[in-house]
């Protein structure tokens, strides 16, 4: 699995790397998000929801989001 490393970065610089690298993998491929930053959590869901993709937290740092929306996927 392909790991965007956003360490470091303050939002909402996580959810444009993600949203821009999620277009680069088919439906069902998944990503791991590496970002520390508190407020990455949240957005990442508010994201999700309005992507229709899916996240899951598997540490404070570490997220993995894989593409379910075969139209939009990274957000408009």
């Amino acid at each position: 699995m392909r790991e965007v490393n956003c360490l470091n970065l303050r939002c909402p610089l996580p959810i444009i790397e993600i949203a821009r690298e999620i277009k680069t993998v088919t439906v069902g491929q998944s990503l791991v998000l590496l970002a520390d930053d508190p407020a990455t959590w949240p957005d990442l869901q508010a994201w999700a929801r309005m992507t229709g993709n899916e996240v899951a937290r598997e540490s404070a740092a570490r997220f993995t989001v894989t593409r379910r929306n075969q139209n939009d996927p990274g957000g408009r």
